[in-house]
């Protein structure tokens, strides 16, 4: 009985690789949260011109006349969040094909959903903004941070519904998806063609490396690193390599689960055989054979995707998101930005997120259910949904990034950093209570 329970344990990690994943973002939200409280101390503490000036220092590389220096705050927002992406783009692959965005009926709710919280906050600051000059900024209410939402959600417990958790996630992947599409397509500078036409070519071998079935991650990541100096250099944003890359990835397990049963089973009686007949240390490496054929057997039954998306999704949930929250959420709060919360980028900023993502998200649930194009979940009531409409509107993680490629500005970029920071206080907090004070 004991045995087949671990069996299921073991193999519930590979069956349902979503479930781990919540885990992961909601305790990542917590860390998250930790850091963002400390950035925003230091930056209005005595320390704060050091804290800011910090992130300011270049550092790099040289070798004879190639150099590569940027900022450090440049190197975190380009270089550590092309991890962020990469983990971001192997998520969206496997719900793509084998998860909850794997067929039309389990994808549908989720993505009229998601569309709903993209389309609506969008509008909302375009027609408060109009053409101002702060109307580039339309993509950040947009973005829904998918740690700090599950990180409100787990402190509810067993009042939520592992469906709407699963719901949630699946918005906020949508929600990425779209995010991507118009980082590559509105916020890309001027174009160089010739690293571009490079970065190209490093991309078209990738995919003919997935088509010859070739399994070894590190020739990935290597070239992964290759195309995102390529696209450093082109102008096109370097973060985009993490998802393209991604895409690469192989998808399938060399061997199915009742090969790798079959064979460890028979690898295991022999090794056992051999410890118990004692051989000793003459017989020792017939014994680490068997050891290494079962180490072996346990890589090739779990995909390329789904180990990359297992080992970096705890550096990305736990060390890269929280550094980059310490590195961008450290607004200076004085007199002279609350004077400025009457402005149209701080107002778009905050209504998107505060009322166009609930609004959004509930509406294009609501309806798309109506006309019978999608189903709501059995166990989730439409409270709920609008409660998770408003988490949505924990912009955050997102937000913040689309505000750094908005905004050059550094007073209007403090200005939406503060509208992001008030809208998912207030948001996630609203949407705590609906989710806490409503029927369980």
């Amino acid at each position: 009985m004991i045995s087949k329970l671990k069996e299921k344990k073991v193999f519930s990690k590979i069956k349902d690789p979503l479930v781990e994943f919540v885990r992961l973002e909601a305790f990542g939200g917590i860390v998250l949260m930790v850091f963002t409280v400390l950035a925003l101390i230091f930056a209005n503490s005595p320390l704060s011109d050091q804290f800011l000036a910090y992130w300011k220092q270049y550092v790099g590389f040289q070798f004879g006349d190639w150099q590569l220096k940027k900022t450090l705050i440049h190197w975190i927002n380009d270089g550590l969040m092309a991890i962020f992406f990469f983990v971001v783009g192997l998520e969206i692959k496997r719900e793509m094909l084998t998860g909850a965005l794997s067929s039309i009926k389990q994808a549908s709710l989720p993505i009229f959903a998601a569309i709903g919280g993209m389309l609506v906050p969008a509008l909302i600051y375009i027609f408060l903004n109009g053409e101002g000059p702060g109307s580039q900024g339309w993509g950040v209410p947009m973005a829904t941070d998918i740690a700090f939402a599950l990180g409100v959600l787990i402190l509810l417990g067993k009042r939520i519904p592992l469906s709407l958790k699963l719901l949630l996630t699946s918005i906020a992947i949508v929600d990425d998806i779209g995010a991507v599409m118009v980082i590559a397509i509105y916020y890309t500078s001027e174009i160089s063609w010739s690293y571009l036409l490079y970065g190209g070519g490093i991309y078209i071998v990738l995919w003919m490396l997935n088509l010859l079935n070739v399994r070894k991650v590190s020739v990935y990541l290597i070239l992964g690193i290759i195309l995102w100096y390529m696209l450093l250099k082109s102008g096109v944003h370097a973060t985009l390599a993490g998802v393209m890359l991604a895409f690469t990835i192989p998808a399938k397990a060399s061997r199915n689960v009742p090969e790798f049963i079959k064979d460890n089973t028979r690898i295991l009686t022999r090794l056992n055989k051999k410890v118990e007949e004692g051989e000793g240390d003459a017989d020792q490496h017939s014994i680490q054979s068997c050891i290494g054929a079962v180490e072996d057997n346990c890589v090739q039954v779990i995909s390329p995707l789904l180990r990359l998306e297992h080992f970096f999704h705890s550096w990305v949930a736990y060390l890269i998101i929280p550094v980059f929250a310490f590195a961008n959420a450290g607004v200076v709060i004085d007199a002279e930005l609350i004077t400025k919360v009457n402005d149209p980028v701080f107002l778009g900023i905050l209504f998107g997120l505060l009322l166009g993502k609930p609004i959004g998200i509930f509406l294009f649930s609501y309806l798309s259910a109506v006309v019978g194009w999608s189903q709501k979940p059995l166990d989730v009531s439409w409270k709920q949904i609008v409660g998770i409409g408003f988490l949505g509107g924990i912009g955050f993680t997102m937000s913040f990034f689309v505000s750094q490629l908005a905004f050059l500005d550094e007073n209007v970029l403090s200005l939406a950093k503060l509208g992001v920071l008030v809208a998912s206080l207030i948001a996630g907090s609203v949407g705590f209570a609906l989710l806490r004070f409503g029927k369980k």
